[in-house]
């Protein structure tokens, strides 16, 4: 082997054989079913239709739960999501489902309705989800049990992603190929601190010792600030074993190119020095610098290395690979290559058809909160 290359081989090499393990090891893992049921509000910021959004939101509306309640929230009152929204209430009309038109302004747009939702939610333990999330029946059971311990403070979970153009199947293949495994690693290298806004459980109590969403409203990645204070304030942040689903837009190759550059800057700012240490878990990278300097074999073993760890997180979060999939996750891996190489400079984003400037704390600089009094503050 390169001689240049072996360290950096090595340590790929052993990262994937370690993401291989906690992925084999990820469905077998024991889970905590709730004892008692206490009534949980669900908070889902909204802002658009998303495919699938009404398959996704109706999967809410059937929980095996015994109370719980649904609310909404968008900032526009045109907001296209809400006649889908009162069709699921004029579907399930015993179940509490509210709608709440937020004017709460921050420079996290998401934030600023959850703000608001906190403030209508009635209940002592609090869900929140991306709108595009599709959950299973038991989903609200599996999430709750944990928070059972008392030091427990935030439950999260791992997504997968539909899609069907090549560019929105090439980020499905990140969720599952890269990310996942990066997720599911992630506490055998000492890391605990993060959460997913593919779901969030925790006690409104505890959203409260924080700081409430307004501690968050200035940050790009709000999810990762809630998951990091959760953990400072000396509770345990933890995976649970249940998978959600999220459907990718069919989007062309710049919009994934944009959305895959604002995934890798945030993650820049979030973990720091982390993020310049990322290049050597890229096994294929390492793999093709071996083949081109004359060590195919070793190139090729590190290969086959880094494609059973992808095949068994995919495995793992239930992503149904097509045999077209497979061949491509070496491409999507050199793609990602580019992506976080782009994500090394630059402080501009664009998210939700908004352009953003953060700063090396990961916030959206020169927003302004204010919360403007209206009636359209009120559940409509």
């Amino acid at each position: 082997m390169n001689a240049l290359l072996a360290v950096p081989g090595a340590i790929a090499a052993a990262y994937q054989l370690l993401s291989t393990f906690a992925a084999l090891r990820f469905p077998r893992r024991p889970q905590r079913l709730p004892r008692l049921f206490p009534p949980v509000s669900i908070l889902k910021p909204v802002h658009g239709v998303d495919p699938h959004f009404y398959e996704a939101i109706r999967s809410h509306a059937v929980q095996d739960y015994p109370e719980y309640e649904i609310l909404f929230g968008v900032s526009d009152p045109e907001d296209p999501a809400i006649p889908p929204i009162r069709q699921l209430m004029r579907e399930f009309p015993g179940l509490p489902v509210r709608l709440v038109v937020a004017s709460t302004r921050a420079p996290n747009q998401k934030v600023g309705v959850l703000m608001e939702l906190a403030r209508h939610a009635r209940h002592p333990i609090l869900v929140i989800n991306d709108s595009d999330i599709e959950v299973p029946s038991d989903y609200l059971r599996r999430l709750v049990g944990p928070l059972e311990d008392p030091e427990v403070g935030l439950v999260t979970c791992l997504y997968r992603g539909q899609a069907e153009s090549w560019a929105a199947r090439f980020e499905a293949l990140a969720i599952a190929t890269e990310f996942a495994p990066g997720v599911l690693v992630a506490p055998w290298l000492g890391v605990r601190e993060f959460a997913l806004g593919a779901t969030m459980a925790l006690r409104a109590a505890d959203l409260e010792r924080i700081g409430g969403f307004e501690a968050v409203a200035d940050y790009l990645a709000d999810d990762y600030q809630l998951g990091r204070r959760i953990h400072s304030a000396g509770l345990r942040v933890v995976l649970a074993p249940i998978v959600v689903t999220t459907y990718l837009p069919n989007k062309g190759w710049r919009e994934a190119w944009r959305h895959q550059v604002r995934w890798a800057r945030t993650l820049r700012v979030c973990r720091g020095g982390g993020y310049l240490g990322m290049p050597v878990t890229m096994a294929t990278l390492w793999a093709v610098l071996l083949a081109l300097m004359g060590s195919p074999l070793w190139g090729a073993a590190l290969l086959a290395v880094r494609m059973l760890s992808a095949l068994a997180a995919s495995r793992a979060i239930g992503m149904q690979l097509r045999p077209a999939d497979v061949p491509a996750i070496p491409a999507r891996d050199l793609w990602g290559v580019t992506v976080w190489a782009a994500g090394l400079a630059g402080s501009r984003v664009v998210w939700r058809g908004r352009h953003l400037q953060i700063n090396r704390e990961g916030k959206i600089v020169g927003g302004v909160r204010e919360r403007v009094e209206s009636p359209a503050q009120r559940p409509v």
